[in-house]
């Protein structure tokens, strides 16, 4: 798990009841509180979902939800958990509206001698489309396992799958993302 990723578990683990409570009683301070200290979380996670033009777009969906649902939330899981499940129904609902269109590579692009920064961008573009081509359901599961670094039971939890389910779809993903990496031109 990078660095990026505990700064923002932690903080969005600090998500206390007394924060939660206010955020109830429709104080706007506390939401306020609350969106600063999660809205990363959602974002990258809509950055990886959706791309970055409907990102934003979609982050402030899924906290228009939040408040509007916060009276919804039981407790029985982790706040956290809870608002991923929020974020990933929202990226999920957005992708089946809008399917994606698949991006096609040429076969005879011409190889060029490139700069090792230019290489890195290019392997870079190959993995965001390979992960586009990825079903998004499992693209969700492989996104919260590896880029988040959830555990299988709180992926179940966000989800709504069983656990056991978690790890067969999540070597599906690998699986599909290896085979469209290749596809592509993936050099490792």
């Amino acid at each position: 798990m990078t660095s990026n990723n505990v700064n923002s578990q932690k903080e969005a683990s600090e998500v206390g009841a007394e924060l939660l409570a206010s955020c109830l009683a429709g104080d706007r301070r506390g939401q306020l509180k609350l969106y600063e200290s999660t809205h990363g979380l959602v974002y990258r996670l809509m950055v990886r979902m959706v791309g970055f033009q409907e990102a934003a777009d979609l982050t402030q969906q899924v906290y228009l939800k939040l408040f509007s649902k916060i009276d919804q939330f039981s407790g029985h899981s982790r706040f956290e958990t809870w608002l991923y499940r929020l974020a990933m129904n929202e990226a999920l609902q957005y992708l089946r509206k809008n399917s994606r269109k698949k991006t096609a590579v040429l076969a005879g692009d011409p190889v060029s001698p490139q700069r090792p920064e230019a290489e890195r961008g290019e392997q870079r573009e190959i993995l965001e489309v390979a992960m586009s081509r990825i079903d998004p359901e499992l693209r969700s599961i492989f996104l919260l396992r590896e880029v988040e670094g959830m555990s299988y039971r709180d992926i179940a939890e966000v989800v709504e799958i069983p656990e056991g389910t978690v790890g067969s779809r999540l070597n599906r993903a690998r699986r599909d993302l290896q085979n469209h990496l290749l596809e592509l031109g993936w050099r490792a």
